[in-house]
């Protein structure tokens, strides 16, 4: 497993969630994907309910970055972090990601 892996860390997850946050941790800064792209990414491309609720559960929002993850139709969807919705934008805004 990779040093950077979310797998030895000491708290309740299920699989579909560490898969989920290991995904969130490729994105690259400046893009985003979409809650339907992650679920395809991660093997679930039907399970976009789940995939969301696995990124709401995500447990370090900064180092693994959810506010890169915005719904199909282009809105930006939730942020469980910290500072909210408010915080998910500027977040995006800061990585040059125009909304």
């Amino acid at each position: 497993m990779k040093p950077d892996s979310l797998s030895n860390i000491a708290f309740r997850h299920t699989k579909l969630q560490l898969k989920v946050w290991n995904y969130l941790k490729k994105i690259p800064l400046g893009e985003v994907r979409t809650y339907k792209q992650v679920a395809k990414a991660v093997g679930r491309p039907l399970a976009v309910r789940a995939v969301a609720n696995a990124i709401g559960k995500n447990p370090f929002p900064i180092k693994i970055p959810c506010h890169r993850v915005i719904r199909s139709n282009g809105k930006l969807g939730g942020y469980s972090g910290p500072g909210g919705f408010k915080k998910k934008k500027l977040l995006l805004k800061k990585e040059g990601i125009k909304l």
